[in-house]
């Protein structure tokens, strides 16, 4: 097998059948170019230092007897170490996967025993919880930064190789059926799974991503969400292998709004909560109308943003608001929403760049097919469906069917043109106590437009005779809110026990209310004093709600807005 040359001005890795086959063309055609950076330029490793630290860290893990088919775990924060690891594991025939890194010992046990890793590459602030595991399988602890007695540096890895690996037939030997890597779900409706995706699968989407939205060869783009979520890894990590980005990695996802300035992508890729920040954060400047904005104007702030380069943005994972879409366009800034999920290598529709419909997310990506079942359910089937749950044929089963179409969970509607709207999920319906079906979705989406000072709001009624919804206050919006009414140095709590915000709060209610149907609207709600944070028992790290978990932390809190007066 060898890596066949690109066109001049096309991707370096349009042609490879494998994520190794796409990585040496672009270590072939830009050496010398930056591949990977940290903001500021602290750090930059080209293409070709890049693929000599491959080759010593395949070696090195050869050295330790990790070989085809063998799982390499990494729980890293966003850095370049982590792209190191994970290429050269797919260069030794490996499997990496990572682990998020808000996970629990007991969390990680469960990923351990049923991925049977026996070396997982980690960092020093992790490393406490790593070693509490208990991984009958694991032998090698890596720690790329503060390593102990009782672990091994990163440079002793790469120091320790096999004398006579051969790298070469090693990378070669890939084939598109290979395992590449596993995405354990989140685990919101059971135990976390292993979805199994491949070399073929991967390529497949990131080339159908570049059919629908230009991914520029050679541009630049940001790692920052979690690199256990499939997102990263497509839009930063293999996207980069297909068109040879130079990549900034972002290792607090915190600094992200921050750090675009200085990475200036070409392409970026964010969740809801990201961009309804962005918009806060501009109309607390005073742009309350970007459409009335001077075109030169609205370059300037694209500029200062740090989005003036970007051919494309894109979000996925929840519905984004509608006032925040038409805030964007209008901006200069429209965003290619996008559906997927972990056993579709992320993307499974999306909206062409020259074609958004608002309120949908986009069309199947070329070569993907969809249908919705009499129920509702959107299927999906084609090259990005994973080839099933790791060590699981029973669920397995229950997500595939035998003629490949892929049971999502999500209930869509597909108009004439083959755009795809998401109205709720099967789990995520609310059946109230007349036996009327309401998304739950679409009501908490409602409510949280209402507001930028509504961060998370969660609505019950289920078995129950009306809706009430408990409402988390976003952090930004309420230390705006403080300062701008004295009440500095308040804490999350005290801002939401003030009197100014619970009316705003109750004026956003009966704004969501008037756009909901009699039977969905919310008759009571609660203020909760706290903060839902990435891994918290109220979010999963890709921030899901934990329904059950809520439902059960919360129950007094709902009980008492069902027996208020007047309720």
């Amino acid at each position: 097998m060898t890596v066949r040359a690109a066109a001049a001005g096309e991707h370096p890795g349009l042609r490879a059948t494998t994520l190794n086959e796409a990585f040496q063309a672009c270590v072939e055609r830009l050496s010398n170019q930056v591949a990977l950076r940290t903001p500021g330029g602290g750090r930059e490793i080209t293409w070709r230092e890049y693929a000599d630290r491959v080759r010593r860290l395949a070696a090195g893990l050869a050295g330790l007897g990790i070989g085809r088919g063998d799982t390499v775990a990494i729980m890293l924060r966003n850095r370049p170490e982590m792209f190191l690891v994970d290429t050269a594991a797919l260069h030794l025939g490996a499997v990496p996967y990572s682990v998020y890194n808000t996970s629990s010992p007991e969390q990680i046990e469960h990923l351990f025993a049923d991925a049977g890793n026996r070396i997982v590459v980690t960092e020093g602030r992790f490393l406490d919880t790593v070693l509490s595991v208990e991984a009958p399988a694991l032998r090698h602890v890596v720690v790329v930064d503060e390593p102990r007695s009782d672990t091994m540096s990163l440079a002793q890895l790469e120091a320790g190789g096999e004398r006579d690996f051969d790298f070469g037939a090693s990378w070669r030997a890939a084939r598109p059926g290979d395992i590449a890597t596993l995405i354990y779900t989140s685990g919101t409706t059971g135990p976390p799974k292993g979805v199994q995706l491949t070399h073929g699968n991967l390529l497949f989407t990131v080339r159908s991503i570049s059919e629908v939205v230009p991914v520029r060869p050679a541009g630049r783009t940001v790692s920052w969400l979690p690199f256990a979520h499939i997102a990263d890894r497509v839009f930063s990590h293999y996207a980069q292998m297909l068109a040879g980005s130079t990549v900034t990695v972002v290792p607090e996802p915190a600094q992200i709004l921050d750090v675009l300035p200085d990475a200036r992508p070409t392409h970026w890729a964010a969740v809801p909560r990201t961009f309804e920040k962005l918009v806060a954060s501009l109309e607390a400047a005073g742009i309350a109308d970007p459409a009335a904005l001077a075109p030169e104007a609205a370059e300037r702030v694209r500029t200062d943003l740090g989005l003036d380069g970007a051919d494309w943005l894109s979000c996925g994972a929840a519905p984004v608001g509608r006032e925040v879409l038409e805030y964007l366009s209008a901006l200069g800034l429209p965003i290619c929403e996008a559906w997927g999920m972990s056993e579709t290598c992320g993307l499974g529709t999306m909206n062409p760049r020259a074609d958004i419909r608002l309120g949908t997310v986009g069309r199947a990506l070329p070569g993907v097919e969809l249908d919705v079942a009499p129920d509702g359910e959107l299927l999906v089937r084609g090259p990005n469906v994973m080839v099933g749950y790791r060590g699981d044929p029973a669920r397995t089963a229950e997500a595939l069917a035998a003629d490949g179409w892929l049971r999502t969970g999500d209930l869509a509607e597909l108009d004439r043109d083959g755009f795809v709207r998401i109205v709720g999920r099967k789990k995520e319906l609310i059946i109230n106590s007349s036996g009327k079906s309401m998304s739950v979705v679409g009501i908490e989406q409602r409510l949280k437009a209402a507001s930028p000072l509504i961060g998370y709001a969660f609505a019950i009624g289920d078995r129950r005779p009306y809706n009430t919804a408990l409402v988390v206050l976003d952090p930004e919006a309420a230390a705006a809110y403080a300062r701008e009414h004295g009440l500095s140095g308040s804490g999350l709590a005290a801002v939401a026990q003030d009197p100014g915000v619970r009316r705003r709060v109750e004026e956003a209610v009966k704004r969501a209310n008037a756009q909901l149907s009699r039977v969905e609207q919310i008759r009571g709600h609660a203020i909760l004093p706290a903060d839902w944070l990435p891994g918290s028992d109220e979010l999963t790290p890709t921030m899901k709600l934990r329904r059950a978990e809520i439902l059960k932390k919360y129950a007094a809190e709902i009980e008492a807005m069902y027996a208020a007066p007047g309720s």
